[in-house]
C-alpha cells in the first residue's frame, strides 16, 4: 500500500482544486498547461509527508512521481528531500537520492517543485563536488523546468556563503536568445537578489555591466531588496 498517495487521495477538495489550477496557469498554452490538483494547499502536503516519510519506498516514490496530481508530485519531492537529509553520512543512499531525482526531471514540471526540491537535493549534493551540471542544465535542459534547475540549485552555494556559480549561470541565461520564459526571468533575478543579500556591492558591480540588456522582469526581481533611489537608477538610466 503507497501511504502517501493514499493519505492524499483522502483529503482531495474539488473547490479548492479549480483556484489551484488557474493559480498554476492550467489553461491551453500556459505553462502548467495539462496540470491537474487534488485541492491540497503545500502545508496539509508537508504534514502528510511529516507523518509518513519513513514508511515510503522508492518504488511509492515512482509511482507517485508518475501521478496527473500535482500535489502527489510535489509529496514525493518532498519525500524524496527528507529521505536524503536523514541520510546524513551515508553517500550511498544520498546518491541513490540524487540518481533517482535526475533520472526523472520530466515530472519536477512546475515551478513550485522545481523549488522546493532542486536545491535541497541537487545544490546540497554538490557543494562539494564539481558543479558542471548545472551548467549543463541551465544552457541545454529539455525543458523551462530543467533550466530551472540549473539555476535554483545554486541556492545551496548561497546559502553556503558561495556567490560565483549564482553569477556565472545568471550569464548563462543573458546569453538565451530572447524571448526568455518569465518563469526563468524571475528565477534568476531571484537568485540574484538572495545573493545580493550576502553581497550588496558584488551584486550591484555585477548589474553595472549588464543591467542596459538584462530583461525587465529578471532586472525587476534582482534589484527588488535595493532602496528606492538605486532601484530607480537601474530602471530608468
Amino acid at each position: 500500500m503507497n501511504v502517501l498517495l493514499n493519505e492524499l487521495l483522502l483529503r482531495r477538495d474539488d473547490v479548492q482544486a479549480a483556484g489551484l489550477s488557474r493559480f498554476f496557469k492550467t489553461g491551453k498554452g500556459q505553462y502548467g498547461e495539462g496540470d491537474v490538483f487534488l485541492g491540497i494547499k503545500v502545508p496539509v502536503t508537508r504534514q502528510v509527508v511529516k507523518e509518513n516519510w519513513k514508511e515510503v519506498s522508492f518504488p511509492d516514490l515512482e509511482e507517485c512521481l508518475a501521478s496527473e496530481y500535482h500535489e502527489v508530485r510535489l509529496a514525493a519531492l518532498l519525500t524524496l528531500v527528507q529521505i536524503y537529509k536523514s541520510a546524513r553520512r551515508d553517500e550511498s543512499l544520498k546518491k541513490k537520492c540524487i540518481d533517482f531525482y535526475l533520472s526523472r526531471t520530466a515530472a519536477v514540471n512546475n515551478w513550485d517543485l522545481v523549488d522546493l526540491s532542486c536545491y535541497e537535493l541537487l545544490g546540497n549534493w554538490l557543494l562539494d563536488k564539481d558543479r558542471k551540471l548545472l551548467y549543463e542544465l541551465a544552457e541545454r535542459g529539455s525543458t523551462i523546468w530543467e533550466q530551472r534547475i540549473g539555476m535554483v540549485s545554486t541556492m545551496a552555494f548561497i546559502r553556503n556563503g558561495e556567490l560565483d556559480d549564482t553569477y556565472a549561470i545568471a550569464d548563462i541565461f543573458l546569453e538565451k536568445p530572447d524571448p526568455l520564459h518569465d518563469l526563468l526571468q524571475k528565477a534568476v533575478g531571484w537568485l540574484l537578489r538572495e545573493a545580493g543579500k550576502k553581497d550588496p556591492d558584488r551584486l550591484c558591480r555585477w548589474l553595472d555591466q549588464r543591467y542596459g540588456t538584462m530583461p525587465r522582469t529578471m532586472l525587476r526581481y534582482a534589484i527588488e531588496k535595493f532602496d528606492s533611489q538605486t532601484r530607480t537608477h537601474y530602471l530608468k538610466s
